[in-house]
């Protein structure tokens, strides 16, 4: 008698993995009684990273460098604004500025009751013309030690219910700021007429 040779067959069934899910089924078959062996496992959750860590620290890293460099600028803004009065300052207006004479500028510092140092520029305005003005702008320029402008404002030097300034007429003057930069090299500011209102154009 012969022995005879039983020969298992193994059939190996696979499914592509994937970073979620997978699956993997092992079909083993004896002879006549096949045996199926599946193993299933369920969705695990994907391990968690350091790239949304990494991505806020870089964003953090980026602000605060930015803070860094606009922080010098971000101190002279203030200080360089433009306060318009809205004169008007047209060619009648310029031409008609060469009359009126700026002088006897002095500057004077004093704390006001909030405890601020306020600057004050007093100064003299004369009417040189022969047109009666309702009210003047001037422009005062503050700078540097580098010549650079830190402080630039224009202010309306008379209340606007005032008596029109009249031909050859004379008038005081004061102006305050209450910020000035410290990089200010203390010297006397330029002044110049910058806006005019005429009498016969005030509404």
């Amino acid at each position: 008698m012969h022995a005879g040779c039983f020969v298992s067959r193994t059939r190996v069934s696979r499914t592509r993995l994937t970073p979620d899910n997978f699956q993997a089924s092992i079909f083993l078959s004896t002879g006549s009684m096949p045996d199926t062996l599946q193993i299933e496992t369920a969705d695990q959750p994907q391990p968690k990273t350091g790239r949304s860590w990494i991505a806020w620290m870089g964003a953090a890293t980026v602000a605060i460098a930015l803070a860094v460099v606009m922080w010098p600028a971000a101190e002279r803004r203030p200080f360089s604004r433009t306060r318009e009065s809205h004169l008007p300052f047209g060619s009648a207006e310029q031409a008609y500025a060469l009359n009126l004479q700026i002088e006897n500028l002095a500057l004077s510092r004093a704390e006001n009751f909030l405890n601020q140092e306020v600057t004050t520029l007093a100064g003299g305005l004369t009417n040189a013309g022969n047109l009666p003005l309702s009210n003047v702008e001037l422009t005062v320029e503050f700078s540097d030690q580098l010549g650079q402008i830190v402080l630039r404002e224009s202010r309306a030097v008379f209340a606007p219910q005032t008596s029109p300034f009249a031909p050859g007429e004379r008038r005081d003057f004061e102006v305050s700021f209450e910020h000035i930069p410290s990089s200010w090299n203390m010297q006397p500011p330029l002044v110049r007429v910058s806006g005019i209102l005429f009498t016969s154009n005030k509404k």
